[in-house]
């Protein structure tokens, strides 16, 4: 198994590290030596969380170190460690769980990702020392760092023919089919709305399509919208809605990472990937506000907004994975500054036409500290969504509901008895804090692996 950075398996200089939390900082202080003893109460240490202290050995090297953390089972109670302590080998001592140590392997991981590709990072940082380490926890933390790099790639280096790229080399890896339809064939093949939102930019708009397993397991679709760029069309943002537009293909990014972290667990599912990849740009046959698109289910809609496009590209793939007839249809977007505006940027806005479904999913991400909030698919809003000359709008004239009636579009295009979530997820740190720095991030992505893990048993 190789290691992800900030990992080691050579134990034999490693540091001490103990974990404490504040209720049993006592008890475990008046297990030291007195005279580390005194130095924690000189540093006036208390197994806060968040907190780190080290200690000197007589010769005044660094000799041990200890975190404080408040929930053992939360990977991001252990992500400030490594930004904390010296650059070293450290090696977990204690009596703990195995859930626990999971989690600390997990948060040390999160906790020393960098975004290396434009800009060298010159401080080195500490390593985790130990025997063996759990497989699950690493092809977990590889997921959550493909979601951030994917995000964070600039969309010069991240279009969609690279992202195409990144599924063809993912399905090269773990001997799945992959298809692609692009350009001016998404109209042959009816991928109308696809089409319509990417055809003004230079790079052509494709279908990305992936399959793996085997026939007689569970069928599950992932759809990802795969947005590379959001100008707006022509309702062009402002600058300052458009500077991190280059993250609105961080549903796509969960989704691919989810499909490859399933992949790579070998869990017994049939897995299809459907990413729509485009770019919204502006130019002479961009489409325009009160064009009237007929979509691959022959829904025909009206443009009220060009802006309100990733359900545009959505509901083409939501009607290729209800033809295909899964078991379980799960999509995943950076839909609606709405969604954040009610629930900020860490809460996940959760929308499910199946109760069961959604209950795991929450469920599941309480389990794994990864949380998401369920929203109403509260269908008398579908007025907010009436076209006069059309059988549907993309986007409504007024600014109630919003995260609310893009949900009820995609629902739309989701047959009846097909179980379904769509989790509209921001994808993206404002700041840095601790195991969640600036740019990336992936968000309700361990809690959908656990559910879905749950449902192999």
């Amino acid at each position: 198994m190789t290691l992800p950075h900030g990992f080691t398996t050579n134990t034999t200089h490693a540091l001490p590290l103990h974990v404490v939390n504040k209720s049993g900082f006592s008890t475990w202080r008046a297990q030291q030596p007195a005279t580390v003893q005194a130095w924690l109460d000189a540093q006036q240490f208390d197994g806060s969380s968040g907190s780190v202290q080290t200690w000197a050995d007589a010769a005044g090297h660094v000799a041990g170190a200890v975190i404080g953390i408040d929930d053992a089972l939360d990977p991001y109670a252990y992500a400030h460690a490594p930004r904390a302590l010296p650059a070293g080998v450290w090696q977990l001592v204690g009596t703990h769980t195995q859930t626990a140590r999971q989690a600390l392997q997990l948060g040390w991981g999160l906790g020393c990702y960098r975004f290396d590709r434009y800009k060298q990072h010159n401080r080195a940082l500490p390593h985790l020392a130990a025997d063996t380490f759990d497989a699950d926890s690493f092809a977990q933390l590889a997921a959550c760092v493909r979601v951030r790099d994917l995000v964070n790639t600039p969309t010069e280096h991240m279009g969609p023919a690279e992202l195409e790229a990144v599924a063809r080399a993912i399905a090269a890896t773990h001997a799945a089919h992959i298809e692609v339809i692009s350009g001016e064939d998404l109209l042959t093949h009816n991928y109308p709305t696809i089409h319509a939102v990417g055809r003004a930019s230079h790079r052509a708009p494709r279908l990305i399509e992936l399959s793996w397993g085997q026939p007689s397991h569970p069928h599950v679709v992932l759809c990802g919208k795969g947005v590379c760029f959001d100008t707006g069309g022509l309702d062009l943002k402002a600058a300052a809605g458009m500077r991190n537009m280059k993250k609105d293909m961080g549903g796509a990014a969960h989704a691919l990472a989810l499909a490859e972290l399933l992949m790579a667990r070998q869990l017994p599912l049939r897995i299809t990937l459907l990413i729509a990849a485009v770019e919204n740009a502006v130019g002479p046959n961009a489409f325009r506000p009160g064009d009237i698109l007929t979509t691959r289910k022959g829904v025909t809609v009206e443009i009220d907004n060009t802006d309100a496009e990733g359900r545009l590209v959505l509901c083409d793939a939501l009607t290729r994975a209800c033809e295909l007839q899964p078991d379980l249809l799960l999509d995943f977007a950076t839909l609606t500054g709405a969604a954040r505006i009610a629930l900020g940027p860490d809460l996940p806005a959760l929308y499910a036409n199946d109760d069961a479904l959604a209950n795991a999913w929450l469920t599941a991400g309480q389990h794994v500290r990864d949380p998401l909030w369920r929203m109403p698919l509260w269908r008398p809003y579908l007025r907010y969504l009436t076209s006069g000359i059309a059988d549907l709008a993309n986007a409504s004239n007024t600014s109630m509901a919003g995260s609310v009636t893009a949900a009820l579009y995609l629902e739309r295009f989701v047959n009846d008895g097909t179980p379904w979530a769509h989790l509209d997820v921001y994808a993206w740190n404002d700041s840095d804090r601790p195991g969640r720095p600036a740019g990336g991030e992936a968000l309700g992505l361990r809690a959908a692996y656990a559910m879905l893990q749950a449902r192999c048993v």
